[in-house]
């Protein structure tokens, strides 16, 4: 993934039932912070041109973490998905980064069906605790 590819990741984001976007973190300025910050460890699925998968995928050098992972509707159930996340898990490797995670909305039935079945770990030992450090950065649900 590159900055280049804000405007059509934006618009598949956007196509998203239940997607939750942040106005400041995944504004193009954001986003392109975040992949400055994570070189070459973000990917883009394309078909006939058209971005129809994303992962924003990062690290702070002991853990990386999935964000935004999502495939446009008409393209699920094909690998794309599956596809980006070894892409994104491959990326961390090289980067000696050895556990990965990933928040799932608990209402997301789709993504959760995902993550299991391609193998990952629902945590039930752990609370998710954070604090907003900058108020202006509200989350609007896409319907």
């Amino acid at each position: 993934m590159k900055a280049e590819d804000y405007a059509q990741v934006h618009d598949l984001w956007m196509k998203i039932s239940g997607f939750g976007i942040r106005s400041v973190d995944d504004s193009q300025m954001g986003v392109q912070r975040f992949l400055e910050r994570n070189p070459g460890c973000s990917v883009v699925a394309e078909k006939e041109g058209k971005i129809v998968g994303s992962i924003l995928c990062g690290h702070d050098g002991r853990r990386g973490c999935l964000y935004h992972v999502c495939v446009h509707p008409k393209f699920r159930k094909q690998g794309i998905g599956k596809a980006m996340v070894v892409f994104a898990m491959e990326a961390l490797k090289k980067e000696k980064i050895n556990k990965v995670s990933l928040i799932a909305f608990t209402k997301n039935d789709i993504g959760n069906a995902f993550w299991k079945e391609i193998g990952w770990t629902k945590r039930e030992d752990l609370n998710y605790y954070d604090f907003t450090l900058n108020e202006a950065n509200i989350t609007a649900f896409n319907k």
